[in-house]
């Protein structure tokens, strides 16, 4: 996952990170797993640096408090290090309404924090059927912009668009992706203002096949919080409408 730009594309009482073996409805090599929105849901590990990032993913970044919001961290670890966190939903949906409820600020990030909500499949074909609501300034703190809409790859003409969150603390992020276009939306759910949209109907709208919804929050090009901070975000839900 590239970016300036987007991806190959978190406390109150938690629920534990679930430990079992790997299933065939998900990604195998996460075994740890999360019970949310109706879904368990994979937890991104890593010893290393991978991407997005790249950046270590660690499963104490993932939590479900008793309300059923996800939480998503990144943190320093007991090593120092700095981690991201992830999630991988456990069914491919294809067509349909892909809906965040999103329950914290997207206009307060440090510049090199992304927010990573979208569709990705392992497998390359239609740019890994990848379909991105993103907040990040990618590194650039002086960017007047801090959200993108994305269809991969996202350095075609018309297959990206910048806009900027407002200061809402209760957001729906959504895109609607059927045959032939993908309708986005970002709307502030305190007023039910729209914050902005925009459809793509080109030749790489991507078909369904084996992508699986995710959730990500991780570092640009690997590096600190230029504040030093660490960075939580709250996801109530994520709603599939076919």
């Amino acid at each position: 996952m590239v970016r300036r730009v987007p991806l190959i594309a978190a406390v109150l009482l938690a629920v534990a990170v679930l430990a079992a073996p790997a299933i065939a409805a998900g990604k195998p090599g996460y075994p740890d797993k999360v019970t949310w929105s109706g879904g368990l849901w994979q937890v991104k590990t890593s010893s290393s640096a991978v991407g997005p990032g790249p950046n270590v993913f660690a499963k104490a970044n993932v939590s479900v408090d008793a309300s059923g919001f996800l939480h998503l961290k990144i943190q320093k670890d007991a090593s120092n290090r700095w981690t991201s966190a992830e999630v991988i939903g456990p069914t491919s949906h294809g067509y349909g309404t892909y809906s965040f409820t999103v329950a914290t600020r997207l206009d307060q990030f440090d510049p090199n924090v992304v927010l990573g909500l979208f569709t990705w499949s392992d497998k390359a074909p239609y740019a890994h059927r990848e379909i991105d609501i993103e907040a990040a300034k990618w590194g650039n703190a002086a960017d007047t912009t801090n959200s993108q809409f994305v269809v991969q790859p996202y350095d075609k003409a018309g297959h990206l668009v910048r806009f900027t969150s407002t200061s809402a603390v209760r957001t729906l992020q959504r895109f609607e992706w059927r045959a032939g276009k993908v309708v986005f939306t970002s709307t502030r759910l305190d007023t039910g203002a729209v914050v902005a949209s925009y459809t793509y109907s080109g030749a790489d709208v991507p078909k369904p096949g084996d992508e699986r919804v995710r959730l990500n929050l991780w570092l640009f090009q690997g590096a600190a919080p230029t504040n030093g901070l660490p960075t939580e975000v709250v996801v109530e839900s994520f709603v599939f409408a076919p």
